[in-house]
């Protein structure tokens, strides 16, 4: 009987709980399956009554797919999907228009053939619906021909949505002889957007970079660029606000599962996922795709950033020769940052559009941005694909020191985390470059920011800079670096220089560190540590 009740008591559990859309990025599924939707539908409305050609630029996994199939439902007429949502009391007239819909998602990692085989796979789809011409060869032909039949056959203007439009080239973009080739094709493909205005109701692109409108859209030029309009800013993602009243349930039913208040797992989730700004002033915007994991599985993990580190934002910080520790605290005007990246001159325009990092401030003044990695989910996911760069571990031993590593920081151990790390580098095979002292410092750079502490390289002082300085709850580390010199002349300069008064107010206990790395060894020679 009791066993019975049991199985009763989960199954109507089961039955209530939330369902998230996780990995659903179909519209009509998600609200005809009752998941989760967090309401964009007056974004939707605004964005398609009063602009006709427009583009969005969002990181990976944030959205722009259900909104690209949000427009799809909406220009189809269906009316049904929309209830209870914003739009149902904004919109009075719901006409059905014909949809081409165009995912270039699938055309990842694809060589000349392969590409072309896509769009044709693509095209197909749509001339069986409204038939193909004869003369109508290259993709171009066949787009600009699917339009003005799709026009003549319907008597209604046609909606074109193409989702991801970048994908093709994203992969390559470190290539300059494939970009060029690939970038060719897709300019070939989108070339009828502007030839075919009078048949045309609304064009809707998505993607992650932004490429120029030279290279790739030819002469449309009469694209509108929303990725930093302020109207937009939370069109994509998911705000505090929308959390706080659309999902209080999700907070609570997360915070009896782990045992905790709703205030802690509120700034627990707003610590790993939030911090995205897309313009400013914009709300704080939380990744989606680890927002709606967190809640599913119940626990905080690296959703996000483990569903895949490009290959080529790796490549490209190699190219450009950027230090892990380099990567944030930028100034830049928008110009810097919202750029082609066929055209970047550095890797600032890469790193904003793939959301590695975000602004996070605006000086109107001086019209400049302040960018930095958004949260702690990003920071570790990229300083986790870095490490490999400067030690050369299998994962699960590195995974374990640092486990280890985190608890002797905790317990306010230097000198125990310092010999563990002594003995890790001792034992595992080492990479290049190991014969400067900034390779050393930016070891320990990504080692202590896998920690989830603050830690900062190169501060500047009134006398000097400090090499390292690494602040926990309890402790603040003011730490020299020195290679094939003794600590006790690393300590020396800390004390020359009276690094330490620097941090003064800090308001908590400030340990001078100094350690020696031995260039043959490739590991920490020796060390001394002293409170002030």
């Amino acid at each position: 009987m009791n066993i019975f009740c049991s199985f009763v008591k989960n199954r109507i559990e089961m039955e209530n709980l939330r369902r998230y859309p996780i990995g659903i990025q179909t519209f009509s599924e998600i609200r005809k399956s009752n998941y989760l939707y967090i309401d964009k539908t007056e974004y939707v409305y605004w964005m398609v009554h009063f602009t006709k050609y427009v583009f969005l630029s969002r990181p990976r996994r944030f959205g722009k797919s259900l909104l690209t199939s949000t427009l799809h439902s909406y220009f189809s007429g269906q009316k049904e999907l929309f209830q209870g949502l914003a739009i149902e009391k904004l919109e009075k007239e719901w006409t059905e228009y014909p949809v081409l819909h165009f995912d270039m998602s699938t055309a990842k990692h694809a060589d000349c053939e392969q590409l072309l085989q896509e769009l044709n796979m693509k095209l197909i789809r749509y001339e069986e619906v409204y038939g193909k011409m004869e003369g109508e060869v290259n993709p171009n032909q066949r787009l600009e021909g699917l339009i003005k039949r799709a026009y003549e056959q319907t008597g209604k203007q046609v909606v074109v949505l193409i989702d991801e439009y970048d994908a093709p080239l994203l992969d390559v973009v470190h290539e300059e002889e494939r970009l060029g080739v690939l970038r060719n094709i897709m300019r070939n493909f989108y070339s009828p957007l502007k030839a075919c205005d009078p048949y045309l109701r609304y064009v809707f692109l998505t993607g992650i970079t932004k490429f120029s409108q030279l290279s790739i859209f030819s002469e449309l030029n009469n694209i509108k660029n929303i990725s930093m309009n302020e109207s937009y800013a939370a069109i994509c993602g998911i705000t505090e606000n929308e959390i706080l009243v659309q999902m209080k349930d999700d907070v609570d039913a997360l915070a009896q599962k782990l045992e905790v208040t709703s205030e802690e797992v509120l700034a627990k989730l707003k610590e790993n996922y939030d911090g995205y700004h897309f313009t400013y002033p914009s709300p704080d915007i939380y990744n989606p795709f680890s927002l709606l994991n967190a809640f599913a599985d119940g626990k905080f993990n690296s959703y996000w950033f483990g569903s895949g580190t490009p290959t080529y934002l790796i490549k490209m910080l190699d190219k450009f020769g950027v230090a892990p520790s380099e990567i944030g605290r930028k100034t830049a005007v928008a110009e810097d940052f919202d750029a082609p990246t066929e055209r970047m001159v550095s890797i600032t325009p890469l790193l904003y559009q793939s959301g590695y990092i975000t602004i996070k401030d605006y000086d109107k003044e001086l019209d400049l941005y302040t960018l930095d990695i958004p949260n702690k989910e990003v920071r570790i996911g990229l300083m986790k694909s870095l490490l490999p760069n400067y030690v050369a571990s299998k994962t699960p031993e590195t995974n374990t020191m640092v486990a280890y590593l985190s608890r002797d920081i905790r317990n306010d151990d230097m000198d125990a985390a310092l010999r563990r790390l002594q003995t890790f580098l001792s034992t595992i095979p080492q990479c290049d470059n190991t014969k400067y002292e900034g390779h050393y410092q930016q070891m320990f750079y990504i080692i202590f920011s896998l920690l989830g502490y603050y830690v900062d390289v190169e501060v500047r002082t009134a006398s000097g800079r400090v090499d390292m300085v690494l602040r926990t709850k309890t402790t603040l580390y003011v730490m020299e670096l020195k290679l094939d010199k003794s600590a006790d002349r690393a300590m020396e300069q800390i004390d020359l220089k009276n690094y330490p008064k620097r941090f003064a107010l800090c308001g908590l206990p400030i340990v001078k560190v100094a350690v020696s790395f031995d260039s043959e060894q490739c590991t920490i020679g020796e060390w001394k540590i002293l409170k002030v």
